[in-house]
């Protein structure tokens, strides 16, 4: 038994706006050690941390991120105003290269960087992986490229990335094909498309990574089970659980 290894969904996306730089620096001075973010990128090829495709939900305007120029992009706020009224109403989109530089100020974080579909389709694996291993690079070894696109991951190997993540749409036999073939360093997938019956994950070169999961009895249970990450939008929460300092803190 061990404790498993939290990683902040967006950063402190329970309390602060997601994907932004003040919830991922509330996660980081609580004591997280990994993040996973979204990149989605701008019609200009500009990288910006942002999970759906269009800004309604985040931003109230009602436009895709790929129609949109950064210079327009980087003039809306993310207030998410139903959820934090008026609390956060300076926060903005945040690119890319603003987050790695916050992440080199913290040497011992690891970054889980998601590249959105959305990308890919409008304008190529090439294209979008290039420019993601350039303004990665200065934390390059400690941050994992992740995605659904296996095809993208397998070609961020070959441009520079030295960790990728598979994530899984399904749970089944055709998955597990795909995986042994693309042999990720971590596997992600939302913890409900676990077979019920199910006491054990899938072996492989790989470690699980399950989301979104806030409930520390929860993370306890699939870390039994193999998981080495649980993904969280509570992680302060989640950090001062007592019931998970109690548990076995032995890394495998």
């Amino acid at each position: 038994m061990k404790q498993p290894i939290l990683i902040a969904h967006r950063g402190y996306a329970k309390k602060f706006p997601e994907n932004t730089l003040v919830a991922f620096k509330a996660a980081l001075q609580a004591g997280a050690k990994c993040i996973e973010f979204d990149v989605q990128f701008t019609k200009d090829l500009v990288p910006v941390v942002l999970h759906d495709a269009n800004l309604k939900r985040t931003t109230g305007t009602n436009k895709r991120i790929i129609s949109m120029k950064f210079a327009q992009v980087s003039e809306i706020l993310v207030n998410e105003a139903q959820l934090h009224p008026k609390k956060f109403a300076n926060v903005g989109i945040p690119t890319l290269a603003s987050v790695i530089e916050l992440f080199e100020q913290w040497p011992d974080s690891h970054a889980f960087i998601e590249i959105k579909q959305e990308a890919i389709d409008a304008f190529g694996i090439e294209k979008v992986i290039k420019a993601l291993a350039k303004i990665c690079q200065p934390i390059m070894e400690r941050c994992t490229l992740i995605g659904y696109d296996n095809l993208a991951l397998r070609c961020s190997r070959a441009m520079g990335f030295q960790s990728i993540g598979w994530i899984l749409k399904k749970y089944n036999d055709e998955s597990l094909v795909i995986a042994t073939e693309l042999a990720p360093d971590v596997l992600f997938c939302n913890h409900t498309k676990i077979p019920k019956n199910a006491t054990n994950l899938w072996p492989g070169p790989w470690k699980w990574a399950f989301y979104e999961v806030t409930d520390a009895r929860h993370a306890i249970e699939l870390s039994d089970m193999g998981a080495a990450y649980v993904e969280t939008m509570a992680i302060v929460e989640m950090l001062k659980s007592k019931r998970l300092q109690k548990h076995a803190c032995v890394e495998a």
